[in-house]
C-alpha cells in the first residue's frame, strides 16, 4: 500500500463524481432542501386554520366571541355557512378544519343568565394540527366578555356561556387513525416510484433496448405496458395495508371500498407515471433511485402526513398541491375516517388525473427524443 496509488484513486473518485453531475446535484441540493423545507416550512404549532361560521343572530356579543377567536390566530372564518348540513358538509370534504355555530336568541339567553352554548365543530383526524386550537378556546369565553363589556380580561365576570367542542371521526385523538391512512400514500409512493424509475434505465443497462425498440410498438404502449403490472401489485399492496389496519389497530372504513379501490389505483398510477417520466431522465440506475428519493422527500414533509398541512407557509401548501401524496392523504382519510363520497373528493381526484396525464406526457414525449 502506498499514499500515491491511494491519491490516484481519491482523485479518479472526484473526476467520476464531478462527470455525474445528477449526484453531484444531490450532494449539493438535498441538505439545501432538508434546511429549507425543515426551517421555513414546517410547523407543529399551526395558526389562522380555516374555520366556518353558521350564526343564528348577529349581535354584540356575537361579533365579541368572533373577534376572541381571532384574536387567538388559531382560527380564521373563511366560509359563512347557510344551514348545518352545508356546514357538515365542508369538515366532511376537509374544506374546512372547524366549524363554529352561535344559536339563535344567545345574546338574550346571556343577559337572563340561561348560561347558553356555542357548538364548536373540529375536524380530529389530524389531532395535532386540532389539538392545540380547541385547547385555546378555553381563554374564549373570559375575552368576548370581557371585550363586550369593555373590562379587562382580568377583571371578567364568570362565563356566561360554554363552549362545547365535537371532535369528529378522532374524538379520542388515537394516533393510529392518523397515521395508518397516511402510512398507505407512503409506502405506495416509495414502492410504485422505484419500481418504475428502474423500468427504462434497466433495459439501457441490460442491452435489451435496442430489441425493444425494433419491435412495432408506440412508445405510449410500452410506457401501458410497463406500468400495468406493477398497478396491480400496488393494488395487493393497498389491499394489505388496509386489511393490516383494520386487524392490528382497528382503523375503520366508515365509506365506500369500491371508492377506496378506485382513487388508491388512480393513485398508483399517477405515482407510477411519474416513476416512468424519471426512468426516461436517467442514464442508469442510481440516477433513477436518486430522482425517486429527491421527489420522495418533499412528498413526506409537505403533504401533511408528518406535520399539518395547514401550518406551512402559503408557498409550501402552494409546492405541496402538486403533490400526489398530498392529495391521497386527503382522500383516504375522508375515505376511511369520515364515510366520504365521490363529491366530497372530487376535487383531489381530478388533482391527481391532473397530475398523472401530465407526468405521462412528459414520458411519452421524452421517449420519442430517446427513440432519436
Amino acid at each position: 500500500m502506498t499514499l500515491s496509488r491511494t491519491f490516484a484513486m481519491f482523485v479518479k473518485e472526484l473526476v467520476q463524481l464531478r462527470r455525474d453531475r445528477l449526484t453531484f446535484a444531490t450532494i449539493i441540493a438535498l441538505p439545501a432542501m432538508q434546511l429549507l423545507l425543515f426551517g421555513y416550512a414546517i410547523n407543529t404549532n399551526p395558526r389562522h386554520l380555516p374555520t366556518a361560521l353558521l350564526m343564528h343572530e348577529e349581535s354584540d356579543l356575537s361579533r365579541s366571541i368572533l373577534a376572541a377567536l381571532g384574536n387567538t390566530s388559531y382560527f380564521r372564518v373563511t366560509r359563512l355557512a347557510r344551514s348545518e348540513a352545508e356546514m357538515d358538509r365542508w369538515i366532511r370534504s376537509g374544506e374546512v378544519q372547524f366549524a363554529v355555530e352561535i344559536p339563535a336568541g344567545f345574546e338574550r339567553r346571556v343577559r337572563r343568565g340561561d348560561r347558553p352554548a356555542i357548538l364548536v365543530v373540529a375536524d380530529a383526524t389530524d389531532p395535532v394540527a386540532s389539538g392545540t386550537a380547541l385547547a385555546a378556546l378555553e381563554g374564549v369565553v373570559r375575552s368576548a366578555l370581557a371585550r363586550d363589556r369593555g373590562l379587562p380580561d382580568t377583571t371578567a365576570p364568570p362565563a356566561a356561556f360554554e363552549i362545547r367542542q365535537h371532535r369528529r371521526y378522532n374524538p379520542a385523538a388515537v394516533t393510529s387513525l392518523n397515521i395508518v391512512p397516511g402510512l398507505l400514500g407512503i409506502i405506495l409512493t416509495m414502492t410504485m416510484l422505484i419500481f418504475t424509475a428502474l423500468s427504462v434505465t434497466r433495459e439501457l443497462e441490460r442491452g435489451t433496448m435496442e430489441n425493444l425498440l425494433a419491435m412495432p410498438i408506440e412508445p405510449l404502449e410500452i410506457m401501458l405496458g410497463k406500468i400495468a403490472p406493477y398497478i396491480v401489485i400496488g393494488f395487493v399492496q393497498a389491499v394489505l395495508i388496509v386489511g393490516l389496519g383494520a386487524l392490528l389497530f382497528a382503523v375503520p372504513v366508515v365509506g365506500s371500498l369500491w371508492l377506496l379501490a378506485g382513487a388508491s389505483t388512480l393513485f398508483i398510477a399517477a405515482n407510477l407515471s411519474i416513476g416512468y417520466t424519471f426512468s426516461t431522465v436517467a442514464q442508469n440506475q442510481l440516477q433513477a433511485v436518486q430522482m425517486s428519493f429527491m421527489f420522495f422527500l418533499p412528498n413526506i414533509l409537505l403533504s401533511g402526513f408528518m406535520f399539518p398541512f395547514a401550518g406551512m407557509p402559503g408557498w409550501a401548501q402552494w409546492i405541496g398541491e402538486m403533490l400526489p401524496l398530498t392529495h391521497y392523504i386527503r382522500i383516504v382519510r375522508g375515505i376511511m375516517l369520515k364515510g366520504a363520497m365521490l363529491g366530497d373528493i372530487q376535487g383531489d381526484a381530478l388533482a391527481l388525473l391532473a397530475l398523472m396525464l401530465v407526468a405521462m406526457t412528459v414520458a411519452v414525449r421524452r421517449f420519442r427524443r430517446t427513440l432519436d
